[in-house]
């Protein structure tokens, strides 16, 4: 059975409210009275219910972080980066994890008004315009990550897909590329169409066509399965940009052991999200690097100070240039 406040005001010899003051912080309390309590505290082995105490306030100091794919490399990095920067400001975080079924998303969603969270943010998916409505008719915070087509009164935080994208073909171009394939996936999600869209409308402003290959879903298998289909074609492409640095990956492994070409020389590869792997010495990808710890860092400090964060944020990306395109 869980040690009461009422116990340790016993063991200490003071009231039960001078325990309560004693771990409220801010609160008034004598040296000597705070000591009393800390010292039965620890030898009850009491610890403060934090959560009952944020109801009573209307705080629980839960946080909600919404993912899919945890075990891919740009999703892990921004778990670890959000996580410590919102447990540095006292927040307890619930990690609600929405591979596999198709609503899990939602019910997630859900989940987070039964606990009475602070603040949900949804890193992936794409929950439904009415259930984002809901939870902010019920008081709580969505603060969303690239994602820009839903109601008023979300937060969200975007990177500058389409500036990325431009540049990624003005740097094909600076290297001769003139047969260019776009590799994407089968997600669907708001960023990668937005990449997929800005791409192709840059080309096409100066001339080129873009040959679009979605194999499958966003990973590295599909990039495996893209440079299968697209090479094995009789025009192959000098250029190709991918949507994600996974992607790239797989195309670039498939093309050097399965078609035998040389990257850069032969084939112009480029990525994006600069995940770790992307910097291996096997891979050296020219890439575009998601500002994770800034884009945790300003959801940690909207919720410390209790501020809303603009209607939108839009980060702007890192161009990261390695070897996988021509200088």
């Amino acid at each position: 059975m869980p040690i009461s406040a009422q116990r340790v005001a016993e063991r200490a010899g003071v009231s039960r409210s001078a325990v309560s003051r004693t771990f409220t912080k801010g609160a008034s309390v004598s040296e000597a009275t705070r000591l009393k309590v800390l010292k039965a505290a620890d030898e009850l082995g009491y610890h403060v219910n934090h959560l009952a105490r944020g109801l009573i306030r209307h705080q629980s100091g839960i946080v909600c972080l919404i993912i899919a794919e945890i075990n891919t490399p740009y999703q892990s990095s921004f778990l670890e980066a959000a996580t410590r920067h919102l447990q540095a400001i006292g927040k307890v975080v619930m990690v609600l994890n929405t591979s596999g079924e198709h609503h899990a998303i939602e019910n997630a969603l859900r989940q987070t008004l039964n606990y009475r969270a602070d603040a949900t943010v949804v890193v992936s998916g794409s929950p439904s315009r009415s259930l984002v409505e809901t939870c902010i008719n019920n008081g709580q915070r969505v603060i969303m990550i690239n994602r820009d087509d839903l109601p008023e009164g979300t937060e969200q935080i975007m990177v500058d897909n389409a500036a990325a994208t431009e540049q990624a073909l003005l740097m094909l171009q600076r290297a001769g590329c003139k047969d260019l394939t776009l590799v994407s996936s089968t997600a669907g999600t708001a960023s990668i169409v937005l990449r997929e869209q800005s791409f192709i409308k840059a080309a096409g402003e100066i001339g080129l066509s873009v040959n679009l290959c979605r194999a499958g879903p966003t990973g590295y298998a599909t990039g495996i399965e893209a440079a299968r289909l697209v090479l094995a074609s009789p025009k192959r492409p000098d250029g190709v940009f991918c949507v994600t640095d996974l992607l790239a990956l797989g195309f670039m492994d498939a093309a050097k052991r399965d078609f035998s070409l040389n990257v850069p020389q032969d084939l112009c590869i480029i990525g994006f999200d600069d995940i770790p792997q992307a910097s291996w010495q096997s891979y050296e990808l020219t890439t575009f690097r998601q500002p994770l710890e800034e884009m945790a860092l300003a959801i940690a400090t909207s919720l410390h100070d209790n501020t809303s964060l603009p209607p939108q944020i839009k980060f702007p990306l890192q161009t990261v240039w390695r070897r996988s395109v021509r200088p």
